[in-house]
């Protein structure tokens, strides 16, 4: 169930460099990424519409794409201007192009309407390259159904049992009820989790050596976009003292490859000790052992759905943000379907 009205991440900058064709599967679609010489991003159906060869295994000739299986040239609107050895050109052979835009550096691509394509709609992941912050960008590619790590994101109660030994801790994280709030395009979650052990890698880089508050404010936002302002901090320390606080900003994204696999784009920013570079790498191995956690757990979790007979969910009380953001995705999904023509095929004349 995928709503098409609304940007999905498709790339981190690094990987769409001057010369690239990058080819990346989105919404059960082969999409062609590449910039101009200018730098501006383009994305294009990969599908040659002549022998539906790939692009991405054709030739850049300055904003345009050459297939490389009959040589017919393709611009950057997904027309072709050129057909070796014929000179009129079918309307028909064309491509489809997607409007797509770099802000920070995730290039983001818009599936559905064109004529709703606005880039005010793309959610603020200001920490991806802002000057009072550190990250470095990872991504992770998850034999899974998005909805199944958007479920996983939303309920943070797994961190003391999932994560018991890396991000968690703490059995208590479980136990506190997050405040939930919903938003126009999403939910926002917060939850403190006071008086508790640091996870291990906290106490490393903070020093600490007794209990701390820890607390996870995040919008969770159409299609699967997790934005969180996250800090640690002693116990003792007052509400409004942010003093010897770990702080930290993540974002994270999901776009669906297939109905069952997910292309993950994640990162962890902080605010501390912002020249030592150890300390950047050390919260990016820690996040990455942490989701790999994430992801054994969630594709054995897809196997085991795909291998029995289908039975539904029976739900529990920390699954209260899931079951909002799954009624939102449920609901746009439906006015789209519902806003589309119906396609009334063609009667044969007895």
């Amino acid at each position: 169930m995928f709503v098409k009205n609304c940007w999905y991440v498709a790339a981190w900058d690094h990987e769409v460099l001057a010369d690239t064709l990058l080819e990346r599967g989105i919404l059960n679609q082969s999409i062609l990424i590449y910039r101009l010489t200018d730098g501006t991003p383009v994305a294009l159906d990969n599908k040659c519409p002549h022998r539906h060869a790939p692009l991405n295994l054709g030739r850049r000739e300055g904003d345009s794409v050459r297939c490389m299986y009959h040589g017919l040239k393709f611009d950057a609107t997904g027309q072709c201007t050129e057909i070796p050895g014929q000179d009129r050109i079918p309307p028909k052979l064309c491509v489809k192009s997607y409007p797509m835009v770099q802000r920070g550096r995730w290039l983001w691509i818009w599936m559905g309407d064109p004529e709703r394509a606005d880039p005010a709609l793309i959610p603020d992941a200001y920490s991806l390259n802002h000057p009072e912050w550190r990250m470095k960008p990872g991504y992770l590619h998850y034999d899974a159904d998005y909805q199944l790590i958007s479920d996983n994101l939303l309920d943070f109660s797994h961190l003391s049992y999932v994560h018991e030994k890396t991000l968690g801790g703490s059995p208590n994280i479980a136990e506190v009820r997050p405040v939930i709030e919903r938003l126009e395009r999403g939910v926002r979650v917060t939850r403190d989790v006071n008086n508790t052990v640091p996870a291990p890698y906290h106490a490393r880089l903070g020093g600490f050596t007794g209990k701390v508050n820890r607390r996870f404010s995040y919008d969770y936002l159409v299609p699967g976009i997790l934005l969180m302002a996250a800090s640690v901090k002693p116990a003792e320390t007052p509400d409004d003292d942010m003093t010897g606080a770990l702080q930290f900003h993540s974002c994270q994204a999901l776009t669906p490859e297939t109905d069952t696999t997910t292309h993950y784009f994640f990162m962890q920013a902080h605010k501390f000790r912002l020249d030592d570079a150890t300390i950047t790498e050390s919260i990016y191995q820690s996040l990455c052992t942490a989701f790999e956690e994430d992801r054994r757990i969630i594709e054995a979790q897809q196997r085991l759905i795909r291998r029995t007979p289908p039975s539904p969910m029976q739900p529990i009380a920390a699954d209260a943000a899931l079951n909002q953001f799954r009624w939102l995705i449920k609901r746009l999904h439906d006015e789209e379907a519902a806003a589309t023509p119906a396609v009334i095929p063609l009667q044969s004349v007895a």
